[in-house]
């Protein structure tokens, strides 16, 4: 009798668990697919920036391919570092993402106050795109080409200015690297962003500048802005006529502005790897190839262990600019 009851109440606990088991199967099938509510694209700078225009190009056809709803919140100062920092303690649950582009490592790399680690606070998504700045100069300046410049700058040490969107940027760390390639000295004169720091090069207040190609290309045509190499290893298609670094005679400087999505550390993996699916056929469509082309970038698809492996050698080697530089931003 007593091994009837107990063989009864293990049959028990047996049809027990099978029902918690096949409970707990259709609580797995009944959660909902991600997205099943807006997602958020925090972008660090104003509306109306390039960083902005590509968020809100990216909000809208990730949202088509998704079927969902994705949305771009400006979280703007301290040169991009506070909507980063928002992101950087948001829930990892793919419902906060953060539009990086070039200050994401520049910043970080060069300024303490940025309080983020590019490399530990966030998982990569998906790489957009990428095109280089240029190097431009009035047309009052003798140099015509990087060679000529760079010796004027040995000449004549601190006597050119050069005018940057502001200390910590791309723009300033190139400046950076090419005179601690060159081993010269050019003034520094950071801005509130690339237009006025343009302006006073044309008033001849600046004699030298960095900014995307958009930015400097309307300058060019009216001839009233000389460019003299791009910053990648590569030509650009926006500029066929402007050689390289290393065609202009410096091998191994290869500087582009970025542009990728960010995800909180810990965000899951399968929700990361469907993002950065989504972003791979987003930057496919011909409508942004057409897009990207007007902006003089280029698509970028990749892993997101493919922008973890760019975004930590872009940090280290801006790490190492600001080391050699002796720079101290705050």
């Amino acid at each position: 009798m007593k091994f009837i009851k107990n063989r009864l109440f293990a049959q028990v606990v047996l049809a027990v668990a099978a029902t918690f088991s096949v409970a707990s199967g259709w609580a797995a099938d009944a959660r909902p697919a991600y997205p099943d509510k807006p997602v958020k694209i925090v972008v660090p700078f104003a509306p109306g920036a390039g960083t902005d225009a590509m968020g809100r190009l990216m909000a809208q056809k990730l949202g088509e391919v998704m079927g969902a709803n994705f949305v771009v919140e400006n979280r703007t100062g301290a040169s991009g570092a506070i909507g980063t920092q928002a992101v950087a303690t948001a829930p990892a649950d793919g419902y906060t993402l953060l539009l990086v582009a070039s200050p994401f490592t520049t910043v970080a790399a060069a300024m303490p106050s940025a309080h983020y680690d590019p490399l530990t606070q966030f998982a990569p998504v998906g790489m957009i795109a990428s095109g280089p700045l240029v190097w431009a100069t009035n047309t009052q300046m003798p140099a015509r080409d990087m060679k000529e410049l760079v010796r004027m700058a040995r000449q004549q040490p601190g006597v050119l200015n050069y005018g940057s969107a502001g200390a910590g940027g791309v723009n300033h760390l190139v400046l950076e690297l090419l005179k601690a390639r060159t081993g010269t000295f050019i003034t520094h004169i950071p801005y509130r962003g690339v237009a006025p720091a343009t302006m006073d090069m044309l008033a001849g207040h600046v004699q030298l500048v960095t900014g995307t190609i958009p930015a400097l290309l309307p300058f060019i045509k009216d001839g009233r802005v000389r460019p003299l190499a791009v910053t990648s290893a590569k030509r650009s298609s926006a500029l066929p006529d402007v050689p390289s670094m290393a065609e202009a005679g410096f091998p191994g400087i290869d500087v582009v502005n970025y542009f990728a999505l960010m995800a909180p550390a810990g965000t899951p993996v399968a929700i990361v790897n469907q993002l950065n699916a989504a972003i791979n056929q987003v930057v496919a469509m011909p409508e942004v190839v057409a897009r990207f082309k007007a902006d003089a970038v280029d698509a970028a698809p990749g892993s997101p262990a493919l922008l973890g492996h760019f975004i930590e050698a872009d940090y280290r080697a801006w790490r190492n600019v600001v080391k050699t530089q002796n720079l101290k931003l705050e």
